[in-house]
């Protein structure tokens, strides 16, 4: 029956190719490929968008062998959706089709003097002053920085902007415009979810705002057009899928927000508690747009390859959650990985990781332990937030990603959080969401969106097993220790490059942020 039914194909920027059935959601076929990250100096990280490229056409190949191989007819693909790693930002030339720089990614800290002497340009050195256009505080984190210490930096991209060579996108941006015939036509655009990432759109008004972009001097021609998540922005150009529409896309989080089923209205609500607000998800042109709270963390599943390849104490990362087993407690030792500085609530880039508490007795199961605690603290900073921010209490608490197959530390989230952890029998809902979003597309119309129509999702659900009193003494200890790790770098600090903390993390998968997004009384973490 499968040769029958129709399929969505989805590439995802951890550069994972997945295709589902379009009338069950099962996922029938996947392929993923590692990519490089690179570390050059101290708070650098960058990608390279050729080897993106290459390596999205060889996880569509080998996904369309693995169908043949089970005798489903790839002619039965009706759709491709993008999901990508948002605010990573990359610039190219469209008479070549080549990019001019290596992709500046989300966490990397560079812009952090650009941030600051931008800051005195704005009232107050108000992080903040912003806010009600875009949704977002002035930080490393999002895309304009970027491009503004790009332009600042790079001759070859200053060179091609006076030119009127040079092209700005995300990640979906860059791949949508290849795929789609790259200096032969291809598709220069953007959705909506991504760009409200770049400070650079007004989520009011859906455009790019032209007064932002006079602030960050930013050439306004260089931006891609911003489409709806949900149409068809052009047909793939190249490989198997050739003539196939690419008709969905989402940023990683929204997506998941979508894979989860998470389709009641939201309201644009400004966070007073550090919080984003963001656009959830807008599918289709002619529909309205959902907005969702969102809180950012920079490192949450990266700690436990941290722990894996920094520190040597386990050789897989499944074992970290053997070890957290044995333990069954930290006793008494805290983690903050502010690696990458402190993202939601705090909006600290001054901050840096630290293991405090420790005693002769700590051993390598404790930290594991603390570790794992430490994703379950930050989840609950935020959640405290929303809280704060909507007065919506929450009920339980909805995940997905593939950290939710580590049980222990499901268990860590409901009993810090004191309230039931839910996760989905299929966790790959970012994958799930981009492709429910390509199939919904006008001109496809193969994948209801309609809630009566919508797979039942069976869930595992996790109960709270210790008591409030203790949930609240561990928090207290977190929130000490993560004022300890505040201040610790400064801008005007030297740098060493033979000291970075970056250029011993491990080669792979870009690191993907935690979120946790509202619509409605309906959240999402990541």
């Amino acid at each position: 029956t499968l040769l029958t039914e129709k399929c969505i194909l989805i590439y995802v920027i951890s550069l994972t190719s997945k295709v589902f059935n379009a009338k069950t959601a099962e996922l029938l076929s996947h392929h993923q490929v590692e990519i490089q990250q690179k570390f050059p100096k101290e708070g650098w990280v960058e990608q390279d968008p050729k080897e993106i490229l290459k390596s999205v056409h060889e996880c569509v190949e080998r996904t369309c062998e693995k169908l043949q191989q089970l005798n489903i007819d790839i002619t039965n693909i009706k759709a491709i959706g993008v999901s990508n790693q948002r605010e990573t930002t990359v610039v190219w030339d469209k008479t070549t089709g080549e990019p001019l720089y290596n992709a500046i990614v989300w966490l990397d800290l560079r812009t952090q003097s650009t941030v600051e002497r931008l800051l005195k340009r704005i009232p107050g050195n108000n992080k903040s002053f912003f806010k009600f256009r875009t949704g977002l505080p002035l930080s490393t984190y999002f895309s304009a920085v970027k491009l503004r210490w790009l332009l600042d930096n790079v001759e070859e991209i200053r060179q091609a902007v006076d030119d009127g060579r040079a092209m700005f996108g995300t990640i979906d941006s860059w791949l949508i415009w290849c795929l789609t015939g790259g200096k032969n036509g291809g598709v220069h655009c953007t959705d909506v979810t991504n760009a409200s990432r770049t400070m650079l759109f007004n989520i009011h008004s859906l455009d790019w705002d032209p007064e932002l972009c006079q602030f960050f001097d930013i050439p306004m021609e260089i931006l891609p057009k911003v489409r709806s998540s949900s149409e068809i922005y052009g047909l793939m150009k190249s490989g198997a899928l050739t003539g196939v529409p690419i008709s969905g896309c989402l940023g990683d989080q929204s997506a998941a927000l979508v894979g989860q089923m998470c389709f009641q209205d939201g309201q644009s609500v400004f966070s007073d508690h550090g919080l984003l607000t963001t656009i959830a998800y807008k599918l289709g042109r002619d529909k309205p747009v959902c907005y969702a709270l969102e809180g950012s963390v920079a490192i949450a599943g990266a700690v436990v390859r941290w722990l894996r390849d920094n520190l040597g104490i386990v050789k897989t990362s499944q074992e970290v959650e053997k070890l957290a087993a044995e333990a069954g407690t930290s006793y008494g030792c805290y983690f903050v990985p502010a690696f990458s500085g402190l993202y939601a609530p705090y909006w600290e880039p001054s901050a840096r990781g630290i293991i405090c508490g420790l005693t002769q007795f700590t051993n390598k199961n404790h930290i594991a332990f603390a570790a794992l605690e430490a994703v379950c603290f930050q989840t609950r900073e935020i959640l405290d937030a929303m809280n704060k921010d909507c007065g919506i209490p929450l009920s339980q608490l909805q995940v997905d990603g593939g950290m939710t197959n580590n049980k222990v530390l499901m268990q860590l989230q409901s009993d810090i959080l004191c309230i039931p952890v839910v996760k989905p029998s299929m966790p790959e809902t970012t994958a799930l969401g981009a492709a429910m979003a390509a199939g919904a597309a006008e001109g496809v119309g193969i994948w209801s969106l309609n809630p009566g129509d919508l797979t039942a999702v069976t869930c595992e659900r996790f109960e709270p097993q210790i008591n409030p009193e203790e949930s609240e003494y561990r928090y207290a200890r977190w929130k000490k220790a993560v004022m300890k790790s505040m201040g610790w770098e400064t801008s005007e600090a030297p740098s060493n490059g033979d000291t970075s903390i970056f250029c011993s993390l491990p080669l792979g998968f870009f690191i993907m942020s935690s979120m946790i997004m509202l619509i409605g009384a309906k959240y999402v973490s990541g």
